[in-house]
């Protein structure tokens, strides 16, 4: 008997652990990427309990590795150049391993290339349900730049979109993005900084936090730093009409950047890489179709303040791959099991995202004042020990093993 046959769209964290979690209870999984290879080390990414855990399922955890320092301080800085000993983002309760994106997908994807065919520079332009299954025409492009691009038709048990925020399984088959996203009215930037900030060591932490705005620099252990900028906008399409450190300049203007904003924001022009988007959550009322399921960042993208992001999908994976197993035969079945196990767990997380927000980017002078507060009491040992207590029930959730 032939084993089912799953179309994973999309190479990142979701998708590839699904396609090892598949694999695990017997599926042969073709996995399908638009870029043409593999994408870089990525941003800062914190692993919290809830995602160790599923990596540990997944058999990846140990490759995964962990680059919290624990020698590290995190410094909160004003522009004038004052600076204070804070909490960094690995002091946080629930002791989340400190990682970059790449660290995950590349343990994963070593994983799974054994396993499953995997196809680059390809994308579904059509999905059909039928009777016997999921027909799905894919666009291939050729091997060249503007090289020619082939279709075919091929038909899967299962077609599983774990393509990001603005994916294209979500746009086929449930309609366009604008009826899903939801606008957080906030803008990022993300790059790796190829030297320290003058005046900080290579493994301090830094953030400058101001009302509508703020950069942090996550430190690693054996990896360069990596910078984000968050900004609040009230024109999210103005921000991508000019080059992104013209409209991070601007965001950050009219002041005098100072010495540690202004190389932060230098090191971003000159990066080699950079990530610059707009931040949204994904709001559905289901997301599967009869065979047909989307999972992380496509179908739900708790955003980066909820710092759930790639456990979220780690467990979603490992999760899907539970349910399939124990209703063989019936994956409309297998979904909706899968659904109803998931959807209290990320409403949650969704609810996080916007109230963490603000330890992220204070809105107001008021959270810009609370802020500067609790990083006075977090600068001793005992402050830390203390505030660390106080923030524990909120992170709580962030170690639910979900997919147990």
């Amino acid at each position: 008997m032939s084993k089912p046959r799953a179309l994973v769209v999309g190479m990142g964290v979701g998708g590839l652990a699904t396609a090892l979690r598949l694999h695990d209870v017997g599926w042969e999984s073709v996995l399908v990427e638009r870029a043409p290879a593999r994408r870089g080390a990525g941003y800062f990414v914190g692993m919290f309990g809830t995602g160790q855990s599923a990596a540990a399922r997944l058999g990846v955890l140990d490759a995964i590795g962990n680059r919290t320092d624990p020698a590290s301080i995190t410094y909160d800085v004003e522009r004038d150049g004052r600076r204070r000993p804070g909490m960094g983002y690995g002091d946080l309760p629930g002791a989340p391993q400190l990682v970059l994106r790449g660290d995950i997908e590349g343990a994963l994807y070593d994983a799974v290339e054994p396993l499953a065919e995997m196809r680059f520079g390809t994308t579904p332009v059509a999905v059909e349900e039928r009777g016997d299954g999921v027909h799905v025409t894919l666009r291939t492009t050729g091997d060249t730049p503007g090289g020619p691009a082939t279709e075919a038709t091929e038909r899967f048990d299962l077609v599983v979109g774990a393509d990001g925020l603005r994916s294209t399984v979500r746009r086929l088959v449930f309609g366009p993005d604008a009826a899903y996203l939801r606008p957080f009215h906030h803008i990022i930037g993300v790059s790796v900084l190829q030297e320290p900030v003058p005046g900080f060591g290579p493994t301090d932490g830094i953030v400058v936090a101001e009302p509508g705005r703020s950069a942090w620099v996550f430190p690693f252990t054996d990896h360069r730093p990596t910078v984000l900028f968050s900004y609040r906008t009230d024109d999210e399409d103005a921000q991508f009409r000019r080059p992104p450190v013209e409209s991070l300049r601007r965001a950050f203007g009219p002041e005098p950047t100072g010495t540690v904003l202004g190389n932060l924001l230098d090191q971003f022009e000159a990066a080699d890489d950079a990530l610059f988007d707009s931040v949204h959550q994904v709001v559905m009322p289901s997301w599967h179709s009869g065979r047909v399921v989307l999972l992380g960042d496509a179908a739900w993208c708790v955003t980066l303040y909820s710092g759930m992001g790639a456990s979220s999908a780690m467990a979603g994976a490992d999760l899907l791959g539970t349910v399939l197993q124990r209703n063989p035969g019936n994956p409309a079945r297998a979904l909706r099991e899968w659904e109803l196990r998931m959807r209290p767990f990320i409403a949650a997380h969704q609810r996080n995202g916007r109230r963490d927000l603000v330890m992220f980017v204070p809105q107001t002078r008021r959270d810009k004042r609370a802020r500067t507060f609790t990083q006075t009491l977090l600068g001793n040992p005992t402050g830390k020990r203390v505030m660390q207590r106080v923030f524990a029930p909120r992170f709580a959730e962030k170690s639910l093993d979900i997919a147990a």
